[in-house]
Parts: C-alpha cells; sequence; structure tokens
C-alpha cells in the first residue's frame, strides 16, 4: 500500500545524545530498550554479538546509570550505537528516539527487544527474513506453533490471553496472540506513515507498542506473527519494569485507550 510520510520537520522527539563505534553495516538495525538491566542486560550482549555481522546492534537506553553502558564494554560485544534519552518520557520516548534515528540512518526497518535477558536472540534472522518479504509489522509470539514460554507468571499469562490480545485482536481485526511481547519488527515504511503519526509527544510508554499494532492491521499493512521464546527467571524477582498495581493498571487505561483510538492522529 502507498502512503505519504510524515514529515521530518513534524517529529516530536525527546533530546537525547548518540554515541556511534560504527558506521552502518546493515539493512536493518535491532534496538535493545533498557534502563539499569545490569548483568542481564551484558548476558544478552553476548548471546547478540554473532549476529552484528546480520544486523547493527543499537542500544536504546532510558537513562542508565549502573555502568552497564560503558562504551569500551560495548565495543567488546559488537554495539554499533549507544542512544541515550535525557529528555522527558519512559518507554515510547525511547521508541521514538531509536525509531527517529534510524531512520534518518537509513535502516529499511527495525527490530525491537527488550535487554533483560528473556527473549530468544537466535531468532533475529527470523525478523530479518519477514522484513526481507515485505512485511511491516512483524509481532514475536510464545503462543503460536514453534513459540515457547517458561516461567512465565500466572498473572502475566492470563493478563495477556484474557485480556490484552482479545482487546488487540477486537480492535485491529488481526488474530493476535502476544500483544505484551516486545520482541517485534517494523518496516520503514510503517514508521514514517503519515497515517500513523508515531512521533508525536503523546507517546510516552506502553501505549507505543499498542497502538503500532492495532493501526498496522487497522490499515492494511502487512502484519504476521513468528515464534519465539520467553523465558522468566526460576526464581527471584521478574525481570519487568511495571510495578505490580499501579503500572499493570496504567498499562490496562494505555490499551483500552489505544483501542478506542484515543491517539489517532486528528
Amino acid at each position: 500500500m502507498s502512503d505519504k510520510e510524515y514529515p521530518e520537520s513534524m517529529w516530536q522527539l525527546p533530546e537525547f545524545d548518540s554515541y556511534e563505534l560504527s558506521g552502518r553495516q546493515a539493512d536493518y538495525c535491532i534496538c535493545v530498550f533498557i534502563i539499569n538491566e545490569g548483568d542481564k542486560f551484558l548476558n544478552q550482549l553476548a548471546k547478540m554479538a554473532p549476529y552484528q555481522k546480520d544486523i547493527d546492534i543499537v542500544i536504546a537506553d532510558g537513562g542508565s546509570t549502573d555502568g552497564s553502558t560503558d562504551l569500551d564494554v560495548l565495543k567488546q560485544y559488537g554495539v554499533n550505537t549507544l542512544l541515550v534519552k535525557t529528555g522527558m518520557g519512559k518507554l515510547g520516548a525511547q521508541m521514538r528516539m531509536a525509531f527517529a534515528w534510524a531512520l534518518k540512518r537509513g535502516y529499511k526497518g527495525v527490530v525491537t527487544i527488550d535487554g533483560n535477558n528473556k527473549d530468544s536472540i537466535e531468532d533475529i534472522p527470523g525478523f530479518i527474513r519477514k522484513l526481507d518479504e515485505g512485511y511491516d509489522h512483524v509481532q514475536g509470539s510464545r503462543f503460536i506453533p514453534g513459540g515457547h514460554h517458561e516461567n512465565t507468571p500466572l498473572s502475566r499469562l492470563l493478563g495477556v490471553k484474557l485480556l490484552h490480545a482479545p482487546v488487540i485482536r477486537l480492535s485491529s481485526g488481526f488474530k493476535y496472540t502476544d500483544t505484551t511481547n516486545g520482541y517485534r519488527a517494523y518496516s520503514e515504511k510503517l514508521l514514517r506513515a503519515s497515517k500513523l503519526a508515531i512521533f508525536r509527544n503523546i507517546f510516552t510508554g506502553y501505549e507505543l507498542h499498542y497502538y503500532l499494532a492495532i493501526k498496522a492491521a487497522k490499515l492494511g499493512y502487512r502484519c504476521i506473527e513468528i515464534p519465539v521464546s520467553r523465558i522468566y527467571p526460576e526464581t527471584g524477582k521478574t525481570p519487568t519494569k511495571i510495578s505490580p498495581f499501579r503500572g499493570n493498571l496504567n498499562v490496562i487505561m494505555k490499551l483500552i485507550s489505544a483501542a478506542l483510538g484515543k491517539y489517532d492522529p486528528s
């Protein structure tokens, strides 16, 4: 499908710093979203390092203070660029920062992944293949054939299956199964589309993930799910930035707002 591009002159972005350790090497980049993930993040980078020839590894940091983003350390793992958000906003602001930087650098698409070492790094080539095949929104799913999950907290499992996925399926018309999973890929065409206009300050948190999934399908862009794995630790604190009550309530409110079209361009 054809669509006008959202003019760069209208993009609303948080303030951020960029540290480019290498030039663009690949057609796509994978943006790793972090804030103070410590050893989990570094262990994940070790797994990602072998894929640096296939995709540029970009760290989208929300302002870590744990030392895990030291540039000398990142170089050892083959990281291409570190982006550090210094302005307002949370995940949505990090996403706008990363997407805008990637588009201006000339990437044809972006893979996104959390930096807490839960996701199946070996599935990166699958996202690249789907972008190469012309898909615009590629959603990783634990719940389709070939997908896998372990130690998923029961509250998370029930939340996805009984609330989150049904709401987004109903709103988008696409049979999504794993709508809270941030392991995804987006085409340049989708990210630039004026019909979505993603570079607006209204997107500060998780709502941008939900909005993209809904609007991509609703507007007729090519969407697909691919199998991935997500493994939570057997013991200890669940790796998440969402607080049990207030955080989950906020997620639900943003989900409903996205489903009702509250974030659609005016």
